[in-house]
């Protein structure tokens, strides 16, 4: 016993002289802070990779990293959506802030931060070596796992609505995502083939192997049942959906002013989108929020009536109001680092813009107006003839009546028999049969709404559709393969300039990547177990396959084991008494 643990000990010391690995040293001190080679452990043929605590912390690990990529998948695709959550954030803290970038860095940090843990988990693994996470990496992973699986709680509650954006992502997403999954996979099975062909017991074996090749056989055979609007056919694809500016172009310039509308008229847009509210004396003005404070400077102007609605001021008082200083203050969006300076100024300059302005900016460019039509307060002098006083104030303002999308569907008849010209819009899926009756030529729907099968079934009907609001360029296109005829955005701009929807193919197409990708990782993958089959036959510890060292390993190796012998034999020799008298009287220690 005294001989093999002295042979084990040589082995060791050979090792650490001989086994210069930086590389590993590197890995093993980020992930573990072992720095020094010996510190570090390798796995023995037939050893699991670590201890059982250790081994559980890597599941947590893992958990960690699946809830963390969940999140930020979905609050990067959520990006369409931000201005909306800022706008609720504002409502909810009072002041105006990004807080969805500051979400996004947050969700960037964790994932980028577990992800690094779990590749040099993996990379360890792939070199043999035993995982000890260190106890700071510990803490971290459980912040990540506490803090993403709190995110996604929260958002589900509070935001549930969004999940179908990250449904509809998937349509578009899913073929490249089906890759990367493949890749990692392929990636994956070195650790994997290792240790399956390091392990002599059946029952590991087949432990390590069954949950790799599930997971892998699922991703061979899930596109299956993927479906996306944007595989199809050549020659299919409908025309580029029309683009109406969302109060105008609010990225450009403050929204539901003169000038915002100028900028989507200048972009090329197709129509342009605002919210109408009625003035204490019946003027028609253009205004999202109930109130003032957030897009207007009524706090300086008017301190006591800060919080009251919008409806309840006069128009001489909405005039004395700066609708443009918020903008350029808040930066309610990323893309105002590309204003020029004169248009920063412009921009801090305007004013409340009333409704007949922007009808008649549209009959002079020929665009279609739609818009929601806010009810007065109960105690609004125009409570009872909101509708009438809106009426009025279009037929004078002498725009086409055609160019005007009614989406009011209180006295709806009321409206078609006194401007039957106007585009009957409806603001929610209903029968086609109702439809018709009722004149219904549009449905105004929430993109999350989004459906070939209804947008076909409703143009069959001669009914289009329009969606809202649609900004990101993945969204657009999604919508222009599902054949919407309009969407509503917030940047015309950028999405007349795409001419072709993004990740169009054909079914050919992705039959063909499909079944290479699934075929080269196949083959990737028996090529890594056959591999590892061969090294790991030709180990020492294996009886059918000699030792082969070098000479100079060999002979220092020999070396170290005649010192031991010899040691081992100086030893032995020893009186094996527990004290023995010397010569000059001293008591000697068999121990020494």
């Amino acid at each position: 016993m005294i001989r093999l643990g002295k042979l084990k000990v040589v082995r060791r010391r050979l090792l650490q002289r001989y086994e210069h690995q930086p590389f590993v040293s590197l890995l093993a001190g980020l992930y573990s802070c072992r720095w020094k080679r010996y510190q570090r452990q390798k796995t023995e043929p037939g050893q699991c990779c670590c201890k059982l605590k250790e081994h559980l912390f890597f599941m947590v690990v893992l958990v960690a990293f699946c809830l963390s990529l969940i999140f930020l998948y979905f609050w990067q695709e959520a990006k369409n959506d931000y201005n909306d959550f800022d706008w609720i954030s504002y409502l909810k803290v009072g002041y105006w802030f990004l807080w969805s970038t500051v979400v996004l860095v947050v969700a960037a940090v964790l994932f980028g931060y577990i992800a690094l843990l779990l590749v040099l988990a993996v990379c360890l693994l792939s070199e043999g070596q035993q995982l000890h996470l260190h106890w700071s990496h510990k803490i971290g992973t459980v912040i990540v796992l506490v803090v993403s699986l709190g995110a996604l709680v929260a958002l589900s509650h509070l935001w549930k609505g969004e999940w179908d954006t990250v449904r509809l992502s998937f349509q578009v997403t899913a073929p490249y995502l089906h890759i990367a999954a493949i890749a990692a996979m392929s990636v994956l099975s070195w650790p994997v083939a290792l240790y399956f062909m390091r392990m002599s017991n059946a029952g590991f074996r087949v432990l390590i192997l069954s949950p790799y090749l599930a997971v892998l056989l699922f991703l061979y055979l899930i596109p299956l049942g993927m479906y996306s609007p944007c595989i199809r056919e050549e020659g299919t694809l409908g025309p580029k959906p029309k683009l109406i500016g969302h109060r105008g172009s609010p990225t450009l310039a403050p929204e539901n002013t003169l000038l915002s509308f100028l900028k989507t008229i200048e972009s090329g847009g197709d129509g342009l989108e605002s919210d109408v509210t009625l003035s204490y004396d019946g003027v028609p003005f253009l205004m999202h929020d109930s109130t003032l404070k957030r897009t207007t400077n009524v706090k300086d102007v008017f301190p006591n009536r800060t919080n009251e609605n919008a409806a309840m001021f006069t128009w001489d008082a909405l005039e004395q109001l700066n609708a443009g200083m918020w903008f350029t203050k808040n930066q309610p969006f990323s893309s105002m680092g590309s204003l020029s300076d004169e248009d920063k100024q412009r921009a801090a300059n305007q004013s409340i813009c009333k409704l007949a302005e922007l009808l008649r900016l549209a009959s002079r460019a020929n665009k279609t107006v739609i818009f929601d039509l806010y009810m007065p307060p109960g105690d609004h002098p125009y409570r009872q003839t909101w509708v009438n006083r809106t009426l009025e104030v279009i037929f004078e303002s002498a725009i086409d009546q055609r160019q005007i999308l009614w989406l009011l569907d209180e006295m709806r008849l009321y409206v078609q028999s006194v401007a039957p010209g106007f585009q009957q819009t409806y603001g929610m899926k209903a029968p086609v049969k109702d439809l018709k009756e009722n004149n219904i030529v549009k449905l105004n729907l929430p993109y999350s709404d989004m459906s070939q099968e209804d947008i076909r079934m409703y143009a069959d009907a001669n009914i289009t559709t329009n969606l809202y609001v649609v900004s990101e360029p993945w969204l657009f296109s999604l919508a222009w393969c599902a054949g919407a005829h309009s969407v509503t955005t917030n940047v015309v701009q950028s999405l007349k300039r795409m001419d072709r929807p993004m990740f169009l193919m054909t079914p050919g197409d992705y039959r063909l990547m499909w079944i290479l990708t699934d075929a080269a990782s196949a083959l990737v993958i028996a090529l890594i177990f056959l591999l590892h089959g061969w090294r790991e036959r030709g180990l020492p510890c294996c009886p059918e396959s000699p030792v082969n060292l070098t000479s100079g390993f060999y002979n220092t190796f020999k070396t170290e084991i005649d010192m031991s012998a010899s040691s081992d034999s100086e030893a032995k020799s020893l009186p094996t008494t527990p004290n023995v008298r010397n010569s000059e009287g001293s008591i000697s220690s068999a121990e020494n």
